[in-house]
């Protein structure tokens, strides 16, 4: 370090991720690089290069890492709880900005949209979650809601209750949505029982369920695609 230069030996790295982003655009960084630049601002004076690759190393990627629980995150060394919460804020924002591009719109006519969100809002999350989305006679969403919760394989859902849901949205369609923390975006033969019984209730009071979608690791599985509906 020249005489009369105080800042700590991380900065000149810092800002050489930076020009690298400039020039180059996320393509530019690894995942951990990428979470470094975030951690700059929650962490200014310590060297975030190790708790960064300690994340991604723990965790796997940065989508996977901004959607891990709080508990999970402060086991790494150098992680706070107001660390976390910040970490945490970059799949909130996320799952926002993919939200935008489906609210108030079409959703049959911006089905890769809401692939989008849904991938973004459930892909990672470790336990099974279950969600509906309610539409208008437009199909554009009224409502997104949590229906359940559960463990790594499971979430209860109870058909009677989204319908009298959906009844009190006076929602007139339906698109089931839950994930499979397994990574496997596959049916199980209780998903096709459930998504049946929910059908036929659903039918008898005019509303109509266009989809079910499975929320893998990598894809979604679609049960209209799958001739299962």
């Amino acid at each position: 370090m020249a005489e009369g230069d105080a800042r700590p030996h991380y900065h000149g790295h810092r800002d050489r991720l930076r020009d690298r982003f400039s020039d180059g655009g996320p393509e530019a960084l690894a995942d951990y690089e990428m979470l470094e630049l975030f951690l700059f601002r929650s962490i200014p004076r310590r060297d975030v290069k190790p708790i960064a690759k300690a994340l991604i190393a723990r965790f796997g990627d940065l989508g996977r890492a901004s959607a891990a629980r709080l508990d999970q995150l402060t086991e790494i060394e150098g992680v706070s709880e107001k660390v976390a919460l910040d970490i945490k804020l970059l799949h909130a924002a996320a799952v926002r900005i993919a939200k935008s591009q489906v609210s108030g719109r079409t959703v049959i006519s911006s089905w890769s949209a809401l692939l989008d969100y849904v991938r973004a809002a459930m892909q990672h999350a470790s336990t099974e979650e279950f969600r509906v989305l309610f539409l208008d006679r437009k199909n554009r969403l009224i409502a997104d809601e949590f229906q359940a919760k559960g463990t790594v394989d499971h979430a209860p859902v109870y058909p009677r209750e989204v319908v009298k849901r959906a009844l009190s949205l006076d929602a007139t369609a339906l698109i089931l949505v839950h994930n499979h923390p397994s990574g496997d975006p596959t049916p199980s033969g209780a998903d096709i029982e459930m998504t049946r019984k929910l059908k036929d209730i659903a039918k008898s009071f005019d509303i109509a369920l266009h989809d079910h979608l499975i929320v893998g690791r990598d894809s979604v599985a679609s049960f209209k695609q799958l001739g299962l509906l």
